[in-house]
């Protein structure tokens, strides 16, 4: 793909302000116990002496996806609006998108998995969508979305492989740079692409410097599948961390990961388990597994880097279903000593 055809620092600005007002500005949050971590795992000391934590966990929704999607609706036409939209998700990106055409006026569908966490689809369905769940695989899934969508005419939003969307959620990238405008270097989780695409995007064209390190769990790798044979790829994605769990990744992400992502590293689900586990005991936030999987890297070591750098990493989510929240930390792996 032409470098002309990715999402540019200019769309990205233009989005921020669509959004302003109806998503909030979330915290940088920082701890020194995580610095402390990761001084021991990967063995150098963090500018700060504390690990600096994007919290999109708490944005609406619970989850960065609020951005993307509240742009994406926005950018809809009189009669895409009136037609209503439908999307594909396994959770966030459906309350994403029920929560902007909620804000916008605008009827929203959502066809998720028969087994989708069940907090995520109600949550979904509170803010104002039809909730569809339907299939045991996401290709099923995905087959459901075409059907409904040919027989009622609605317009096709993508969870994650869309400009506007992109654009939307690379406001975030924007913040991190006001907040630590020193930064140098920035972890995000990777599912479809859309996050670590717009805050790539948003901090490369700002700061070349700075330097981008995705993270996938082994089970649910469609990007590093990807980059390896060149174009998206379909994957079984079987990670405990399902808001990652995308069954390919999108043409324009993997673009945008191959322009701006300096590499992309994987983790195991009992490593992001940890994450989840070090998050609830020593910072006292709430993640879920996908939330949680750039700081399980950073914790672990994965990550390269220098002493004295300043760190940052998004905490993307925080809808786990809180009653297996005792099953899950009993699964975390032990942290490094």
């Amino acid at each position: 793909m032409a470098a002309d055809s990715l999402v540019d620092l200019a769309a990205i600005e233009a989005a921020r302000e669509v959004i302003a007002g109806r998503v909030h500005r979330t915290p940088l949050l920082s701890s020194t116990a995580a610095a402390t971590v990761v001084a021991r795992a990967g063995r150098a000391r963090l500018g700060d002496d504390r690990l600096y934590l994007k919290a999109e966990h708490l944005q609406k929704t619970g989850s960065f996806k609020a951005r993307g999607m509240t742009a994406r609706v926005a950018a809809l036409s009189p009669d895409e609006r009136r037609r209503g939209i439908i999307t594909v998700s396994a959770g966030n990106a459906a309350q994403g998108y029920a929560y902007a055409g909620a804000a916008l006026g605008v009827p929203v569908t959502v066809v998720m998995p028969a087994a989708a966490v069940r907090s995520k689809a109600d949550a979904a369905a509170g803010y104002g969508a039809r909730v569809v769940l339907e299939g045991e695989v996401m290709t099923e899934t995905f087959a459901a979305l075409e059907r409904i969508r040919a027989e009622e005419d609605l317009v096709f939003c993508h969870p994650f492989d869309d400009r506007e969307v992109i654009a939307g959620h690379g406001s975030a990238g924007l913040e991190i740079l006001e907040d630590l405008p020193d930064v140098d270097v920035v972890v995000v989780a990777i599912g479809g692409g859309g996050l670590i695409s717009g805050v790539a995007g948003a901090l490369k064209e700002r700061r070349p410097g700075i330097r981008l390190y995705g993270v996938e769990p082994i089970g649910s790798d469609a990007v590093t599948q990807a980059r390896a044979a060149g174009q998206p790829v379909r994957i079984q994605p079987t990670s405990v961390a399902d808001g990652l769990n995308a069954p390919f990744a999108g043409e324009l992400t993997l673009a945008m990961v191959n322009r701006y992502v300096d590499d992309v590293v994987l983790i195991d689900d009992a490593t992001i388990l940890a994450g989840v586990r070090f998050a609830l005991e020593r910072m006292k936030q709430v993640l879920e597994p996908a939330g949680a999987t750039a700081l399980a890297a950073t914790l672990f070591g994965r990550i390269p880097i220098r002493d004295g750098e300043r760190v940052a990493v998004m905490l993307s989510g925080g809808n786990v279903e809180v009653t297996r929240l005792g099953e899950l930390i009993e699964r975390a792996a032990p942290l490094p000593s």
